[in-house]
């Protein structure tokens, strides 16, 4: 069978930690790389998933969010509440509580 020469250049820290990976799962980089193009054709294209997020992750709504969550405690008194207290609430409310019957 004849044999190409494959040549790509990548960083030198992406080439020592994958090296690392296939080290640990026994084969070496060459190895690695032909089972990537060997499933590549089985699956006639990438054989992985590459997908995009619907929505972009947006760190700042969930930080707006922590924020309002903090002002609705301050407002409501509840900024300093301990965690004894919080659990003795949620004991509380939980007792309280109609038992679901079917």
């Amino acid at each position: 069978m004849a044999t190409s020469l494959l040549q790509v250049r990548i960083e030198d820290t992406l080439k020592e930690d994958a090296a690392r990976v296939f080290d640990n799962l026994g084969i070496d980089t060459s190895t690695a790389i032909r089972m990537f193009l060997k499933r590549s054709v089985m699956e006639n294209g990438i054989p992985f998933r590459m997908t995009l997020p619907r929505q972009p992750y947006r760190a700042e709504r969930g930080y707006r969010a922590m924020l309002e969550l903090g002002e609705s405690a301050r407002e409501n008194g509840l900024s300093d509440i301990s965690l004894d207290e919080i659990n003795a609430e949620i004991a509380m409310s939980r007792s309280e509580r109609i038992p679901f019957v079917k």
